[in-house]
């Protein structure tokens, strides 16, 4: 079976104890990257996908909330939780400063169950971006064959991070020349449109963060530079990155990937099997 989902990545500022126990806790639902400041963990934010944030209350001096609340309102889409571990006057007002800078969840570690509340809440896969992709693309394809509906969603929880149809064939077990040969023959666009294609659906979902800057998305999408990027705009979509975050939203880039390459495929996905060593069923069969 594809292993599809990449593990989820939570960023932290907390105490040295909880760090330990929250990899212990996390292991093999998702990985943690700490940081000793709220700057830090800002620029962890902004350099690489995060799927959630932890603060420890008690970890936080009175000066970061400011900090803190830029996070929150710069970064919407990823969620913010405070980790309670221990309680005091100290941690209580603390907590209550977080609300106020934006903090809407919390999880008490000292209670029975709490570390188990929190896998559940950081270690689901894929991000809300990558949901609402796949709750749109999936339908749209019609009646697919399973193998036509494996690489979709393989397609789009995979493309942010993955800028060639090379990487793309090896993640799907698959040889490259192999994979372009059976879209070729079934009359589809290429493997490499398509993942051009979900790529830039993915770069308007993170333009839709105030927090990001070109630059940002550019590498977080892994591009090797903000220059490449502007070119694989300017090739795709025929504008410049501003251009192209001042005209498109997330809604609008998904609805014209759809347009364009689901919707006047969708009889084709029917008999479209990429993983068969044949490639396309018998499509004069219709049994």
């Amino acid at each position: 079976m594809l292993n599809i989902d990449p593990t989820p990545t939570v960023a932290t500022v907390m105490e040295p104890l909880e760090r330990s126990r929250l990899e212990a806790a996390g292991e093999g639902c998702f990985a943690a990257l700490h940081t000793d400041s709220v700057p830090e963990l800002i620029r962890a934010v902004r350099e690489r996908p995060v799927h959630a944030v932890l603060v420890s209350p008690s970890y936080l001096p009175p000066d970061a909330m400011p900090g803190v609340a830029s996070l929150v309102a710069g970064f919407p889409g990823v969620p913010t939780v405070a980790v309670v571990s221990r309680h005091g006057p100290a941690e209580s007002a603390r907590l209550l400063a977080l609300g106020a800078s934006g903090v809407r969840r919390m999880v008490d570690l000292s209670e029975r169950d709490g570390w188990r509340h929190l896998r559940e809440l950081v270690g689901q896969p894929g991000s809300p971006q990558t949901a609402t992709m796949l709750a749109r693309v999936i339908p749209a394809l019609g009646a697919p064959s399973p193998g036509a509906r494996t690489f979709f969603e393989a397609l789009i929880r995979l493309a942010p991070g993955t800028t060639t149809v090379r990487r793309l064939a090896a993640r799907l077990e698959i040889r490259p020349s192999t994979m372009m040969s059976r879209f070729f023959r079934a009359g589809l666009p290429s493997p490499k449109r398509y993942l051009a294609r979900a790529r830039i659906v993915h770069a308007a979902a993170l333009f839709e963060t105030r927090g990001l800057s070109i630059s940002d998305v550019a590498y977080r999408l892994e591009y090797s530079s903000p220059q490449s990027f502007g070119r694989h705009l300017r090739a795709v979509v025929g504008m410049t990155a501003s251009e192209f975050r001042r005209r498109f939203t997330f809604a609008d880039a998904l609805e014209d990937f759809v347009r364009r390459l689901i919707t006047p495929f969708r009889s084709t996905f029917r008999s479209f099997h990429p993983f068969n060593r044949n490639g396309i069923a018998d499509l004069g069969h219709r049994g």
